[in-house]
Formats: C-alpha cells, sequence, structure tokens
C-alpha cells in the first residue's frame, strides 16, 4: 500500500488541468511537499464554479429587457373597486339665443312650463316664445368611495335642436343610478370646447362641438354607496385585456407575494384571490401590498383597423410567414375643357355661339409598382417596411393586410371597426 502522500500527489497529476492560471509552486521551499497549496487550489476552483454556475442561472432566469411589466393595479380591477353611471334630464338656460325652438321641441316647452309652476308661474295656455333654453341629459361617473358632500364632474349634452351651450348655466338637475335612486344633484355654469358663429346672411363657423360641454365638480354626492371592502372574505381581479398568460403571471406574482395557493386563476379575465387569514377585516392592507407588484403582460396578435379614418394599430406579436406582395392602382382620368366657338365674320346669318365639348381621358397603370419579397417569420418591423417599400397608403394598406390574411399566411386577428 502506496503511502497516502504518493497517492494523493498521483491523483492531482492525474487531473485536468484548471482553467484558470494558478501559482505553480506547490511546495515548501526547500523541495518539501505543501498539501495546503493544493487545497487552496481546489477550494478556488470550486467557488469559480460556483460563481459561473450562479451567473448562468440568472442570466437565463432574468426577465427580457424587452419584455413589457407593468402594476397590477395598470392592468386589472377589483371587485367593487368601480365607478358607478349617474345620468339626469335638465335645462340650461342664459344662452344668447342660441337655445332650442320652442315649437320644434315640445320636451323642452313642456320642462319649462313644469319648472316655472314649480317657482309659482302659472304660464299655461302662453304662447312661450324663447330661445335662450335647451333641454339637456347630464351624466356623471361616481366613484365607489365617494362620501356625502364631495363633488363630482359632470358632462352636459344638448337634446334639442339647440346650436350652442356657450354662456348657459345648468339649473339643478337630480342624478340617477341604475336603481333608479338620487345620487347626487348638478347645477352651474357650462364650459365647452367649441364655438358657432352665424351672419345675417345665413353663412357660419363652427369649430369644435359647441352643443356639449362639462362642469368640473358639478355635481354633490347627496348618497353613498354601501360597500364594505374589509369585510370580503374573498377579491375578484378583472383584467381589462383578458389574457390566459398574463393572469397566470399575476397569479403566480400574488402567491409569491402573501404565500402560495391564495390566488388562483378562473377564466383568462379572472384572478380569484382568497383572503389570508393575516389579513382579516383588513382587506385594504391586502390590496395596498399586490397593487403595485410587477408582472409580465401579454396580448394575442391582433391588428385593429378602423375603415371609417384609415387607422391600423398592430401589435408587436404579428408574424407574416413568406409571402410576396405586389400592389398597384389603375387609375382613369377623364378631363372636361369645353371650348367656344364663334361665327366667322362672313358667316351665313343665323349662325350662332356655341359651346364645344373637350374630353381627354388618360389611363394610369402604376406600371412604377414593385413586388416586396416578406420571408417567414417577418416581425411587425419586417412588415411596415415592406408595405411602405411599395409606396402604399392607409388605405391601400386595409387592403393588403385583409388579403394578406385571405391567403394564410397573416398569424394575427383582424378587427374592423
Amino acid at each position: 500500500m502506496r503511502p497516502i502522500r504518493e497517492e494523493f500527489q498521483a491523483n492531482v497529476a492525474a487531473a485536468p488541468r484548471p482553467i484558470v492560471a494558478l501559482p505553480a509552486r506547490t511546495s515548501r521551499p526547500g523541495g518539501r511537499y505543501d498539501p495546503r497549496s493544493v487545497l487552496a487550489r481546489c477550494y478556488f476552483i470550486t467557488a469559480l464554479f460556483h460563481l459561473l454556475a450562479g451567473m448562468a442561472l440568472l442570466a437565463v432566469t432574468a426577465p427580457d429587457a424587452d419584455a413589457s411589466t407593468a402594476r397590477i393595479k395598470d392592468i386589472a380591477a377589483f371587485e367593487g373597486v368601480r365607478d358607478n353611471i349617474l345620468l339626469g334630464y335638465g335645462l340650461v338656460v342664459g344662452l344668447n339665443g342660441t337655445g332650442d325652438r320652442l315649437q320644434n321641441n315640445a320636451f323642452t316647452q313642456q320642462s319649462l312650463i313644469a319648472f316655472l309652476e314649480r317657482q309659482g308661474v302659472n304660464i299655461r295656455g302662453q304662447n312661450l316664445n324663447t330661445r335662450n333654453v335647451a333641454a339637456v341629459t347630464v351624466t356623471a361617473n361616481l366613484h365607489g368611495f365617494a362620501r356625502a358632500g364631495g363633488k363630482i364632474d359632470v358632462e352636459v349634452s344638448a337634446l334639442g335642436d339647440a346650436r350652442s351651450l356657450l354662456g348657459g348655466t345648468l339649473l339643478a338637475t337630480p342624478l340617477y343610478g341604475a336603481d333608479g335612486e338620487v345620487y347626487a344633484v348638478a347645477q352651474g355654469s357650462i364650459a365647452i370646447d367649441g364655438f358657432e358663429a352665424q351672419g345675417q346672411s345665413g353663412s357660419s363657423i363652427t369649430k369644435g362641438v359647441p352643443t356639449g360641454g362639462f362642469i368640473a365638480n358639478g355635481a354633490i354626492v347627496e348618497r353613498e354607496i354601501d360597500f364594505a371592502m374589509n369585510d370580503m372574505q374573498s377579491v375578484k381581479l378583472s383584467l381589462r385585456n383578458p389574457d390566459l398568460t398574463t393572469a397566470t403571471d399575476v397569479a403566480n406574482a400574488i402567491n409569491a407575494r402573501i404565500g402560495p395557493g391564495f390566488a388562483k386563476v378562473t377564466d383568462p379575465g379572472t384572478v380569484d384571490l382568497r383572503v389570508p387569514p393575516a389579513y382579516t377585516q383588513d382587506v385594504s392592507t391586502l390590496l395596498a401590498d399586490i397593487e403595485t407588484l410587477q408582472v409580465m403582460t401579454d396580448q394575442p396578435a391582433r391588428i385593429v383597423i378602423d375603415e371609417a379614418s384609415g387607422t391600423i394599430v398592430m401589435g408587436e406579436n404579428v408574424r407574416i410567414d413568406t409571402v410576396a406582395v405586389a400592389q398597384g392602382n389603375l387609375v382613369v382620368r377623364v378631363d372636361e375643357t369645353p371650348q367656344v366657338s364663334q361665327p366667322g365674320p362672313f358667316a351665313p346669318g343665323g349662325a350662332q355661339t356655341v359651346t364645344v365639348p373637350r374630353t381627354n381621358v388618360a389611363i394610369d397603370e402604376g406600371k412604377g409598382n414593385k413586388m416586396a419579397v416578406l420571408e417567414n417569420g417577418a416581425t411587425l418591423k419586417d412588415l411596415v417596411a415592406g408595405l411602405n417599400s411599395l409606396g402604399v397608403g392607409p388605405r391601400d394598406m386595409i387592403t393588403i393586410l385583409q388579403t394578406i390574411k385571405a391567403a394564410g399566411a397573416l398569424q394575427a386577428d383582424i378587427e374592423s371597426r
């Protein structure tokens, strides 16, 4: 049996050389062997290996720098924490001859008569002829935690044929909820974004929409919404853009924060959160703890087209298979240039001046148009660059996208509006 020192030296000699340069001296002065130097080298290699493995793990698990992240409060709404729509009907007075024509708007006349009777003025049977009054609808959003005495903004829109609400004042108007109860009362001067002017000849100019406006803090809350958040045993999170991948990321982020098993995905748009025992009767603190968590957001490949305005919006996940696109326009131009033919000096009697039509027809087939080839897996940037190289506008691009989709080469949904 060999001595321990000789066996150790044999194992060290047979071991592969390290990937880093280390001091070659492994013996003490005088030629005596120093085992502590070899052990130090082994410890160093082991530590270096663990360091490199950790860096590789971080590189794999680190989130993509280009990935989109958002807070939970920005992509989801909590159950009960929502706005409530209020609606009312009222009168606007003080208009400078731009209100409703009472003869054409019976509802405005009846509302004016009822208002004056409530003020002790009886005008039934009288001929009302004023254009300083307009019937309007009043809308507002009441958030779930509004308290009595608080103020909210309201929007006012004309119902009749009023030309403008500029300078008008909304009379006290009750605002009703979906249950028929009055939750707020609106009143105040109306601010509008446009104007309308008309001359005696009938010519007019209009900018913006002068028949609609708003009143900042124009309604006072009279009734509160009964909602006890801290008594809830579970909370539902509703995603504004339903997506199964995003919902799963939301549930994982919540479980990592408060503990496993409390958040569960029920469908692509809903995450069911069970209130942990530590947050019993303190749901508001629970929501405050999770609403700022950052999650990865995802969305399906979709192209939204507004054909009325020619607007096209494409998501970053849109992909295209290999396809060749050529676009050409056939333009037919017809120019009418009528000419006047007059009789000459010695023309026979009865000769008249006549208009002779002259027509010029030109056809442009777009011979200079090119063909663009989009390779398999082309991204949104490649798609836009390829279509722009053809010199097409938004209107033609809509037709091209729909044609590519019909060919089965567009891996995205097209939504037309």
